[in-house]
């Protein structure tokens, strides 16, 4: 009977977990959305539906000017359906018939939401929560007495390496890559001090190469700093902490600091998938991305806040890339219209957002597909 109560138990606490992590996306997906309603409202374009989630109606609601407002079944999306994107329609406030800078500043909207909304998050997580960063559980003892020396030491939470604050690893990674086996770097850390904590800032001398294959060789880096290895759970020893002792200002520009860096590690991890440099195993698709923000979320307040505002810096910007089905794209189109006095032919530009739309699901079962394997 007990066995059966805990089983329950977990299942009960699974559900929760997916349903919190779909509440996460339908609202990233759903601001997104918003924000091409609002830039539409605002300059006047003729709007058919505002749609929270996919499939079939639950609920809908018909405005006088005809514009219809509805909540759908499937909780994975929603939209904006704007009059003339899918068939001609001569109404002056059509959508194609609008000027080209209206249309880019709509299409732009969306992105725009969700970084706002994802900025809003990381402000609010770093001013009542405090910002996560690193913390050594366990450092190896050194054989060398000057790496010994100048060491990390159990319980160091590492603010800044270099002068450039930590936010991610690859903050680390990038301060450091280059260095050699036997180099010194200066850190910034938060020390253990008996019951009290102090700020440091003192030179680390590395125990190995800190070269770094891509943004997942975490390892290296590690190596690098003398953290143990822990072969029972394959993890190195080290964790995530909630750090509070910045300012007020500190704390406003390191939001807007930090929402750069998940962009930009964003664009550097696309790099590096072209490159070759990193796998599609990396990368996980909307099955991988509902489990692992099941996980995090599911961890308490902050988690959630943290995982939001990653999903919602992220779906900014691989929105804006230029890839065919994406605002990216369709911005691009505005502006090759906007230069040349005249749409390249609907038909073309319909073809290749349809063909981009089946690759990227492709793409995205396809990652998901490898993570099983």
């Amino acid at each position: 009977m007990i066995f059966s109560l805990l089983a329950a138990a977990d299942v009960l606490r699974t559900i929760g977990s997916v349903l919190l992590a779909l509440l996460i996306l339908l609202a990233m997906v759903t601001v997104h959305e918003f924000g091409h309603y609002a830039a539409g409202k605002l300059l006047h374009f003729k709007i058919e539906e505002f749609s929270v989630g996919f499939g079939p109606k639950l609920f809908s609601h018909t405005k006088r000017d005809g514009e219809v407002f509805s909540v759908r079944l499937l909780p994975l999306g929603g939209f904006c359906a704007f009059a003339g994107e899918d068939a001609e329609d001569t109404h002056p406030d059509a959508f194609p018939n609008k000027a080209p800078w209206k249309r880019i500043i709509v299409l732009f909207a969306g992105a725009l939401m969700n970084y706002l909304l994802a900025l809003l998050l990381i402000l609010f997580s770093f001013a009542f929560c405090g910002r996560l960063q690193p913390m050594v559980l366990e450092v190896e003892p050194a054989d060398d007495p000057a790496a010994a020396a100048y060491s990390l030491q159990d319980g160091d939470i590492i603010l800044a390496c270099e002068g450039r604050s930590v936010y991610l690893v690859s903050d680390l990674m990038d301060a450091l890559e280059g260095r050699r086996a036997g180099d010194r770097a200066l850190f910034k850390l938060s020390r253990a001090d008996g019951e009290d904590r102090t700020v440091v800032e003192t030179e680390i001398v590395l125990r190995s190469d800190a070269d770094f294959a891509n943004l997942a060789d975490s390892g290296a880096l590690w190596r690098a700093l003398g953290v143990r290895y822990s072969a029972e759970r394959d993890v190195y020893r080290v964790a995530s902490c909630s750090y509070r002792g910045f300012g007020f200002w500190e704390t406003v520009g390191g939001s807007f600091v930090y929402s750069f860096r998940i962009g930009g590690a964003l664009f550097r991890t696309l790099g590096q998938l072209l490159t070759g440099d990193i796998g599609l195993s990396a990368f996980g698709g909307p099955v991988t991305t509902i489990r692992l923000t099941s996980q995090i979320a599911s961890r308490g307040i902050q988690p959630f806040l943290e995982i939001a505002a990653f999903i919602g810096v992220n779906l900014a910007v691989f929105n804006l890339l230029p890839i065919p089905a994406l605002d990216g794209s369709k911005i691009v189109f505005t502006l090759i219209e906007w230069v040349r006095g005249k749409p390249v032919p609907r038909k073309i530009e319909g073809a290749i957002h349809a063909v981009g739309f089946v690759l990227l699901i492709a793409f995205a079962v396809l990652v998901d597909l490898l993570q099983l394997f």
